[in-house]
């Protein structure tokens, strides 16, 4: 099989993956399109394609499935992140927590402000992977705690932008704040094991953060309102028995994503 095909494949698998979790939570409230559920896997098999056919991500091997699926996972939630915070338009009054940018919970109107704020924001994000990739001149075969240590960079960006959108109406969680980080620590340890790349270890440890973290908030609390639909009724009530036929292919997905982590580890 190709390794384009390979690409291909990983990359639908990340995009279903985060579009189930995320039509789970808000079909009951927005209702479900197979538009908006394709939106992620067709980004994502875009994603896996680029990295490979230009050489980013060599997915030979369990553990080179295991970093593309990662680093894919990652890269897709920023640029949705991105697409939902600065660029979309969208009626906010729907939500508890507004999705656009805002200030202390109110929602920045300008749209000249918001893109203007993306386009540091994005700049950010690109001055980090430039860091990253100057980095891996000067040291290009890190220690594996350096390199762990490296990942979690990617749990930092992710802790102090939740805080900033939700704590100005959930209040603020020492724990909840922390937990990225460590989360991220956590897979930056693993994805050491497959990669010393700089770049490839802080997409690749925030994507399966985020995989991982939604993932318990999701499932392990189905019938508790995520925090933009706190105090909600649930518009579209059939959902709440419907999305569960997406479960068995997000398990799956998941099942395969450990078993190649346990492969790699192994050889």
């Amino acid at each position: 099989m190709s390794d384009i095909v390979i690409a291909a494949a990983t990359g639908l698998a990340a995009g279903l993956h985060s579009a189930t979790w995320g039509m789970f939570k808000d079909a009951p409230h927005e209702g479900f399109t197979w538009r908006t559920y394709a939106r992620s896997p067709l980004l994502a098999t875009i994603v896996a394609v680029a990295l490979v056919a230009g050489g980013a991500v060599d997915p030979g091997g369990a553990a080179g499935l295991v970093v593309l699926f990662a680093v894919t996972y990652g890269i897709e939630r920023a640029l949705i992140e991105v697409y939902k915070t600065f660029l979309r338009e969208e009626d906010q009054s729907k939500y508890t927590i507004p999705m656009q940018l805002s200030i202390r919970g109110r929602v920045i109107e300008s749209r000249r402000v918001r893109l203007t704020a993306g386009a540091f924001y994005f700049a950010g994000e690109l001055a980090i992977l430039f860091g990253a990739l100057r980095l891996q001149s000067v040291a290009p075969d890190p220690a594996l705690l350096p390199a762990a240590l490296f990942g979690s960079i990617g749990g930092w960006v992710s802790a102090f932008g939740g805080a900033w959108k939700d704590a100005p109406i959930e209040g603020f969680s020492l724990p909840k704040f922390f937990r990225s980080p460590l989360i991220a620590f956590a897979y930056g340890f693993l994805l050491a094991h497959f990669t010393r790349n700089y770049a490839l270890l802080l997409l690749g440890s925030i994507g399966l953060t985020v995989a991982t973290t939604e993932t318990y908030k999701t499932f392990f609390f189905p019938n508790k309102n995520r925090g933009k639909f706190m105090g909600r009724e649930p518009g579209y009530p059939r959902m709440l028995n419907m999305r569960w036929r997406f479960v068995p292919l997000y398990v799956a997905i998941w099942l395969g994503v450990i078993t190649a982590a346990a492969v790699a580890l192994g050889t």
